[in-house]
């Protein structure tokens, strides 16, 4: 009956205020069940609310309390009672709505208002921390993790999260909000993009904060770093490296943050450091590891195991990784890709293993240390030397042809020792052609022009002939063709390739281009055609062919791009010899007389070494692409990229960038942005060299297309270092027409060159003898004049600068008086106070001035006006007075009087200026017109 439901609800208001909750809820439920009558049914739905808040179980309440609403939206007390759930779940804005209806309904409820003020300040605090990084942290890890998000949303997420990580403050939140821990649920879930993003915040976090490092290293362990450096994915290998390096730069540089005491415990970093080195080495010559985390091992030990400083007494790290670690290194060096059962490896492991052991040769300190190196390595190659087992032996001469090409004195002794030379012989008559291969590639190695071992030289020649011609197999073919180059340019005249079946020098190279563009032969072995022109085009003759055959230039191009870095030292070597922009010997006539007369051979200038052949290889290059070329070997990540192969690029970009008119080709192919980072490290000439390659640049393009972003101002540095006297004059010059473009550009960039102390050095060439120069400074200056930085050195007092620009603006030179004339312009407007001292610098001033006001020059003409209509606007009426009572009022009268001429109408319009400025002042009476 209808009031069974009424009666189980009055039964549930008398267990509810005898403070028996559950039996209140039971009866509620009941009453709920058999209820038809909505307007009851609302109020029981809202006293189970009630109940429910009681007990806490708020997701219940607010449930209850919304269907009372849905019956009544007036129910005030099932209002509030689902404010205070909504509340207590956190959803502030909802509960909030909730009772602003209940302080309509009812304006005078203190517990209403009270409720609203209270909800509303939450709300403030609330949203101002969602807005803050915590919660944007946690955000940004809920995206990530979630499956069902879409690709886009968590992409950004992931760069959200690095560009966080890359700066002090967000590095911390993500740290403290539990991040480590999230971001290895990211790199468990085993997706390439996902491991990246998680490494590259991890990196973030460690870099330069030692105590964040150490406790990452220890919260993610050695071991788990080093096998997802292990996995076979280029990127996350990279990526990998790049967290070790910025953990080592933190341990290492340690960091000037204030520990307090617990520092000596906190910050102890060799353990770690240890623990790494170790764990690197492990990776080495471990099977479970790819070729690019092989790389990424060895070129991490490149990097931090030599001392970076020579004066630094202390090369134990050395001697620990040759103790643990130079068996494992050479026995990368010795692997056979063709055979099977092999350490995985990419085109680049053997070379840099090769680099790193050079190394860690050039960084011992005594010949006990050597000593060690040379027996450890004797020793390793003697075990593997087994006349019954050809696979093993072929691993001994490998490892020999990895300390060729590096500590190439060890390698030359061991190729010297009893029994080595014979194998090798024995090796290229064997009928694999996998031995004939490796013992050539060794012979090719042990001849450089330092190894004039004879025995090498003489045995090597009939050797290598013999399979040259005996051989069907291009790849083997190739490599012969390579070692008699080598072997004829280190022999010197005596076993020079004239004597070789092929004929002339142009017809091997003949056969290397072919080679070089046949798509059919394997990259490694077009490689060495490579190889082989960078001797062969020593020859002038060989050059002109070779620029000229545009399929081999594209070909060597697209090599030169390839993920085979091997080949950077060859094409590099090659294009040094095509623009011939290595140093010159210079041929000193007297003794070239001298000679003649006692019958020595002279050495002369190949005719197709001169000037316009140059200037027509360096055009044909570029038409097939060079740049663009070098813009990707320049990139090249790895110890490969020696500092020699950088100054032999830095030599051809300079060669390249000679004439104005191939720098704008030279920008489009991304060759602006490539100079950077050779200017910025290498050797001192080949940082040199790059940065007057750039200045070549900056001085004719647009900065922001040439060097795009953030690189604009890192162009700076290399200029201004170019500005040193014991620079050539040449490159005085073409640096300050490249600093004179970028301070006309922008502001941020005038700064940046004042703060690199460019001043002194601009001013210092505003004095120089060189007419260039001094107009190159003076122009410079000219544009520089707008920054605050540098007209406060022209207000100090007891220095020459207003002086020099004042006798400047009175040379007698157009470009330079323009120059001189328009710095005056601009500096006297932006500081009045200028235009005072102007007058006490030199008693000529007023004389140079009306030179200036007189010239034909309309340019010149106009800046020396503006001058005088500055100083009468100086509020200075002594020097007002003074103008005016000189002949420079007549000057302007007749100026200001001409009639309009479109060709000098600035110049007439600024002598008008000056004669209305002289009204204002009362220095003359307006013009009465004549009668």
């Amino acid at each position: 009956s209808a009031e069974y439901p009424i009666q189980l609800k009055d039964e549930g208001n008398k267990h509810f205020q005898a403070g028996d909750i559950d039996k209140a809820i039971e009866c509620y439920t009941k009453a709920i069940k058999e209820c038809k009558d909505k307007n009851t049914l609302a109020v029981i739905h809202r006293n189970r609310s009630a109940c429910y808040l009681k007990k806490e179980n708020y997701a219940s309440a607010a449930s209850d309390a919304s269907k009372a609403i849905d019956i009544d939206a007036a129910d005030i007390k099932a209002l509030y009672r689902r404010c205070q759930a909504l509340e207590k779940l956190g959803k502030l804005d909802m509960a909030f709505k909730d009772v602003q209806r209940c302080a309509t309904l009812e304006p005078k409820n203190k517990t209403f208002l009270e409720t609203l003020r209270r909800l509303g300040a939450e709300i403030q605090a609330k949203l101002k921390t969602t807005f803050s990084t915590d919660s944007r942290v946690q955000n940004m890890f809920d995206i990530l993790l979630n499956e069902e998000m879409e690709k886009d949303k968590r992409e950004k997420a992931a760069n959200n999260l690095i560009v966080l990580s890359r700066e002090d403050a967000g590095a911390e939140r993500i740290f403290q909000n539990n991040g480590v821990p999230l971001l290895l649920n990211m790199i468990e879930t085993g997706k390439p993009e996902m491991i990246l993003a998680a490494i590259r915040t991890l990196s973030g976090m460690c870099t330069g904060h030692k105590a964040r490092a150490m406790a990452i290293i220890h919260m993610v362990g050695v071991d788990k770093m080093c096998s997802i450096m292990a996995i076979d994915n280029e990127e996350i290998a990279l990526a990998t490296c790049n967290l070790f390096q910025c953990i080592n730069d933190s341990l290492t540089g340690g960091d000037s943050r204030e520990y307090g005491k617990e520092e000596a415990l906190v910050l102890d970093a060799s353990k770690d450091l240890k623990t790494i080195l170790l764990s690197l080495l492990e990776m080495v010559a471990s099977k479970k590891v790819s070729g690019h985390g092989r790389d990424q091992a060895l070129n991490l030990l490149t990097k931090n195991v030599p001392r970076k400083d020579r004066k630094d007494k202390n090369n134990s790290r050395t001697l620990f990784t040759i103790d643990q670690g130079l068996k494992k290194i050479l026995k990368v060096c010795g692997q056979v890709p063709e055979l099977p059962d092999q350490l995985p490896l990419t085109e680049n492991t053997q070379l840099i293993a090769s680099v790193l052991l050079n190394k860690l040769y050039d960084d011992l300190t005594c010949d006990p240390e050597r000593n060690n190196f040379r027996d450890v390595c004797d020793e390793y190659i003697k075990s593997k030397i087994d006349p019954n087992n050809m696979d093993k032996t072929l691993h001994a001469v490998n490892v020999i042809s990895g300390l060729l090409q590096g500590p190439f004195d060890v390698g030359n002794a061991l190729v010297g020792h009893q029994g080595i030379m014979e194998m090798m012989v024995a090796l290229c008559g064997s009928e694999r052609e996998v031995d004939q291969m490796v013992a050539v590639e060794a012979l090719i190695h042990s001849s450089t022009k330092m190894s004039r071992a004879s025995f090498i030289i003489t045995n090597g020649v009939s050797l290598l002939k013999d399979i040259y011609k005996k051989t069907t197999n291009e790849r083997i073919k190739i490599r012969a063709l390579v070692g008699l180059c080598k072997l004829g340019s280190a022999g010197g005249d005596d076993y020079s390739l004239r004597q070789f079946a092929e004929g002339s020098t142009e017809k091997l190279a003949k056969q290397c281009r072919k080679w070089l563009c046949n798509p059919q032969i394997d990259t490694k072995t077009r490689k060495w055609a490579i190889e082989g022109l960078a001797y062969l085009s020593n020859d002038a003759d060989v050059k002109d062919d070779f620029v000229e055959d545009e399929l081999a230039l594209k070909a060597m191009f697209e090599l030169a791009k390839s993920r085979d870095k091997t080949i950077l030292y060859a094409v590099a070597c090659t294009l040094v010899n095509c623009t011939n922009c290595y140093d010159k010997k210079e041929i000193i006539p007297e003794l070239v007389q001298l000679a003649k007369f006692s019958k020595q051979h002279v050495p002369e200038q190949h005719p197709k070494d001169k000037k316009d052949f140059i200037e027509k290889r360096v055009k044909r290059l570029l038409k097939a692409g060079v740049t663009s070329a070098l813009a990707v070997m320049v990139k090249a990540d790895s110890s490969i990229l020696t500092d020699q192969t950088k100054e032999m690029l830095a030599r051809v970009f300079l060669a390249l960038s000679e004439d104005a008119r191939d720098r704008g080709t030279i920008v489009a192919q991304g060759g602006g942005k490539a100079l950077i980072p050779l200017a910025l490290e290498g050797t001192d000439t080949g940082k040199v060299k790059a940065s007057h390659a750039l200045a070549k640049i900056a001085a004719v393009s647009n900065p922001e297309i040439a060097f795009p972003g953030e690189r604009m101002y890192e162009v700076v540095r290399p200029l201004v270092s170019l500005l040193h006297t014991d620079r050539e004059g040449i490159q005085n010059f073409e640096a300050l027409k490249g600093l004179t473009n970028l301070a006309g550009y922008s502001e941020k960039l005038r700064k940046k060159i004042v703060k690199e102390k460019a001043l002194p050095d601009i001013e210092n060439y505003m004095f120089e003898e060189q007419d260039q120069i001094r107009q190159a400074a003076t122009e410079c200056m000219c544009n520089l004049v707008t920054c605050k930085e540098v007209q406060d050195r022209y207000l100090e007092d007891g220095n020459d600068k207003m002086k020099l620009l004042v006798l400047l603006c009175g040379e007698d030179d157009d470009k330079l008086q323009i120059a001189a004339g328009g710095a005056l312009a601009m500096i006297t407007a932006a500081q009045k106070k200028l235009c005072t001292k102007l007058t006490r610098v030199t008693p000529q001033w007023l004389e140079i001035l009306q030179r200036l006001c007189l010239h034909t020059n309309p340019n010149i003409q106009h800046r020396g006006i503006v001058i005088v209509y500055n100083m009468l606007n100086s509020d200075d009426n002594e020097l007002a007075k003074k103008l005016i009572e000189s002949e420079m009022l007549e000057i302007l009268s007749v100026i200001g009087k001409a009639a309009d001429n479109p060709k000098r109408q600035e110049v007439i319009d600024a002598a008008r200026a000056c004669l209305v400025k002289a009204m204002d002042l009362d220095l003359i009476k307006p013009f009465t017109s004549p009668s």
